[in-house]
């Protein structure tokens, strides 16, 4: 008989993305839920990792990771950031960014520490703190704009704080961090050992005219921060899981005592087919104009419903205002309108409620349009109906 266990986690349940696309493939709806490309990426990077295979690069690399390719990353944030990072000391190559994230959180947070956390945020975060040992202190976005609320921030600091993390581009909303917001966080965090947490995965995809201001910019910033990266968003790879951490020395330190236990390190023709392919810098300069197409062209369709659109300034994610909707049943929620959605319409969405902790209803929903041409077309076929 198998022994009973307590959980240690027994509020955790399945992931809102799990829930969604099952319910898509259980009803043959068009999956614009959970947020990952339907298209291939370049035939050459897959060359590349093949490459790497038969030259015999299939043993254990260095624990942080295949040092080209730590390399080419700090070379990389350099020519964008203008931050120099050492590769040897400063870069870790992760399983992705979840497994960055929480590597970060048990290197650094004592059992009571507490993390701020904006709300909504990416579902892994809260688990992640809690993991820990850490209190998640949860600070709201403002609703409609999601833009940071720095009054709302610096009183949620006391000297209990760990750290605080942030997102930009931000996950659920598309909402992007300026320049100012950027200064004003550095302002506030100067006076305090506050750590940052900037998780950054979806820095190539901000749109004209706005641009990424990456933590790694700023030397108040910087000189706090993990700075987190996801090679799966930028190359349409997100089942490759590879990442990457960029801290200072003393940081890294820190996170390397971990992440060698957790991880230990990451498979090594992938690192190495991603060194050569970073070598051109093109796939990712260009990729805010791929994407912001394929925004413009489901923004435009979405125009022809009574969906109200909420800015599009970044990530492959567009959120809409249901409100105005007029649906045979009435008076549905952020969750049960996405169920709704995808058994009748036939086509998945996310919830924002999802992404905060109190299930906050505030009739918008996420859309991910990173998706072929034709998948987004489908999908507006569909959504024409409303």
């Amino acid at each position: 008989m198998t022994p009973q266990v307590t959980s240690k986690h027994p509020k955790m349940g399945t992931t809102i993305f799990s829930v969604m696309s099952a319910l898509a493939a259980e009803t043959g709806a068009v999956n614009l839920g959970q947020g990952f490309p339907d298209f291939e990426c370049d035939p050459h990077l897959v060359d590349q990792v093949t490459q790497a295979m038969k030259e015999g690069l299939n043993q254990y690399p260095p624990m942080p990771g295949a040092a080209p390719l730590r390399e080419a990353v700090s070379q990389k944030i350099e020519a964008l950031y203008g931050r120099h990072y050492d590769p040897q000391s400063e870069i870790t190559v992760t399983a992705g960014a979840t497994q960055a994230i929480l590597t970060i959180m048990l290197a650094v947070v004592h059992p009571g520490d507490e993390v701020i956390v904006l709300e909504p945020c990416y579902d892994c975060y809260v688990p992640n703190i809690e993991m820990a040992g850490g209190i998640v202190v949860r600070v709201p976005l403002t609703p409609g704009t999601f833009r940071p609320d720095f009054v709302k921030i610096q009183a949620a600091i006391t000297p209990k704080t760990r750290a605080i993390l942030i997102n930009s581009p931000h996950n659920p909303s598309g909402m992007v961090w300026r320049h100012e917001d950027m200064l004003k966080l550095q302002d506030i965090l100067a006076p305090t050992q506050v750590l940052l947490i900037s998780d950054e995965v979806y820095e190539h995809m901000v749109y004209a005219p706005l641009k990424h201001h990456s933590a790694s910019s700023y030397a108040g910033l910087a000189a706090r921060a993990f700075v987190v990266s996801s090679f799966g968003k930028t190359y349409h790879v997100t089942g490759w899981k590879v990442g990457t951490v960029a801290a200072p020395a003393s940081l890294t330190a820190e996170f390397r005592k971990v992440h060698q236990f957790n991880v230990f390190t990451v498979n090594t023709p992938v690192q190495h087919a991603l060194a050569r392919y970073m070598q051109n810098p093109r796939p990712y300069l260009d990729l805010p104009q791929f994407y912001q197409r394929k925004r413009d062209l489901f923004r435009d369709g979405l125009a022809k419903t009574n969906f109200k659109m909420l800015p599009g300034e970044g990530t492959y994610f567009q959120c809409v205002d249901i409100s105005e909707l007029s649906v045979p049943e009435k008076n549905l929620g952020e969750s049960q309108f996405c169920q709704w959605l995808t058994r009748e319409i036939g086509v998945a969405a996310i919830p924002m409620s999802a992404f905060y902790g109190d299930g906050f209803d505030q009739n918008v929903i996420r859309f991910c349009f990173a998706k072929q041409d034709s998948t987004l077309q489908s999908a507006l076929a569909r959504l024409a109906k409303l």
